[in-house]
């Protein structure tokens, strides 16, 4: 027999979110009467094939006459050096800086030498290299480089690097270790296991003791990750540039949704200008801010940071701010979290009286066409849709069918359901 078009009562839906949810052989040591290079040696860790990673190095004359360089002499291919323009003559006291690349061609691990020729009392002045060539980072820095600027003597700058672990198996940070005098690095208590897509922070210092630039590097056991650091130590009377908090993390945040959170920048010493501002990664964009400005001494400006994940899984990039303060390149590390909203749709009615089950259909429209969404009939008075896509409206209706296979009409009206 046919069921009354009334056999389905009391329709309705709940709309609810689902949210789903990463030591060495050393070149000269600084030995005063010769010549001398800063930091000894050259650790680069694990660099992936095809990429270069750049170390800073300072020649340093500490004889009381003139040097001159006349050679350069690297035993491999897989470091290169800046060109000198040798010879190169370093007055008394003075020094030169060089860039020291590593650029792997294969997997594992390298070591050479840069053997520098000299009229020095040490001749021959050797600067040890040492690298891995790997296909991928499992631990990637945010910034891979961490640059000070210009830092008074006697003073001192921190930068935060965070480490991302960017794979799905488990990695331990065990050791830290800093290469060049005037570089310290600090962490949580090691060691720390990363697991797929976690972040842990390192915050790096560096305290020049002596005008001129300074080269080094952090290198993190355990990943066998290098970070390289540069910084230059100046006697003139500039501002200071501070960025408060030092990180910005945003948490989970829903992809393609923004959230926003205030960063703060304050000068201190003298007036600071900040020129230009640049992110590492479009998720992250500074707001409000008019640039060229200028922050009076003793004095703060704040702006918003709004960082927008375009996929799931974490994130991490830095912002820089280039000024005329002692750090002319001041950083903000940023760091979030994309995550995937899902939704589904429970529908509910209340049984009706000698039926087998229910069908449940659908239309994106009152009075559009209804197609059945069951695959096969439901023996409950609940069903969950869980095809649907946010910010839709959706009509659903429900009929009922007796032991002998017949189909009541729908029920009406059409009960709608919107998603966020």
């Amino acid at each position: 027999m046919r069921l009354p078009q009334s056999s389905v009562q009391r329709l309705s839906t709940r709309v609810l979110p689902i949210i789903a949810v990463t030591m060495f052989s050393l070149c000269g040591q600084t030995i005063a009467q010769q010549l001398s290079c800063s930091p000894s040696s050259l650790v680069f860790g694990v660099v992936p094939i095809g990429q270069t990673e750049k170390q800073t190095v300072v020649l340093t004359n500490g004889l009381q006459s003139s040097v001159t360089v006349s050679a350069l002499n690297l035993n491999t291919t897989e470091f290169s050096v800046s060109k000198l323009g040798l010879p190169v003559s370093l007055s008394p006291g003075h020094s030169v800086a060089l860039t020291v690349a590593f650029s792997p061609s294969a997997s594992g691990w390298t070591s050479g030498k840069a053997v520098f020729t000299s009229n020095a009392s040490n001749p021959t002045l050797q600067l040890a290299l040492r690298g891995t060539g790997v296909t991928a980072d499992a631990v990637t820095a945010s910034p891979s480089t961490a640059s000070f600027g210009n830092i008074a003597v006697g003073a001192k700058s921190t930068l935060p690097i965070v480490l991302t672990n960017t794979r799905h198996g488990s990695v331990t940070v065990s050791a830290l270790q800093t290469n060049g005098s005037e570089f310290s690095a600090s962490s949580p208590a090691l060691p720390v296991t990363l697991h797929g897509g976690q972040s842990m922070t390192l915050k790096v210092t560096f305290a020049p003791r002596a005008a001129g630039i300074s080269g080094g590097s952090v290198y993190i056991a355990g990943p066998a990750l290098a970070i390289p650091l540069t910084g230059t130590g100046t006697t003139n009377t500039v501002g200071q540039l501070s960025l408060n908090p030092s990180i910005l993390n945003f948490g989970n945040v829903s992809v393609g949704t923004t959230q926003t959170q205030t960063l703060t920048l304050g000068a201190s010493g003298s007036a600071v200008t900040v020129s230009s501002d640049a992110t590492t990664s479009s998720q992250f964009v500074l707001e409000g801010a008019s640039l060229p400005f200028t922050i009076p001494s003793g004095k703060t400006t704040s702006f918003n940071v709004a960082f927008t994940p375009k996929t799931s899984g974490s994130a991490s990039g830095s912002l820089t701010f280039t000024s005329n303060a002692s750090n002319s390149q001041a950083l903000e590390s940023l760091t979030g979290a994309g995550e995937v909203t899902l939704h589904k749709v429970e529908l509910l009615w209340n049984a009706s009286p000698n039926v087998a089950g229910y069908n449940v259909y659908r239309s994106g429209a009152a009075n559009g066409t209804f197609t059945k969404i069951n695959p096969t009939m439901d023996a409950n008075t609940a069903y969950t849709d869980t095809n649907v896509v946010s910010s839709q409206t959706y009509y659903y209706q429900a009929t009922s069918v007796n032991s002998a296979g017949e189909e009541s009409t729908r029920s009406t009206p059409p009960v709608p359901a919107t998603i966020p």
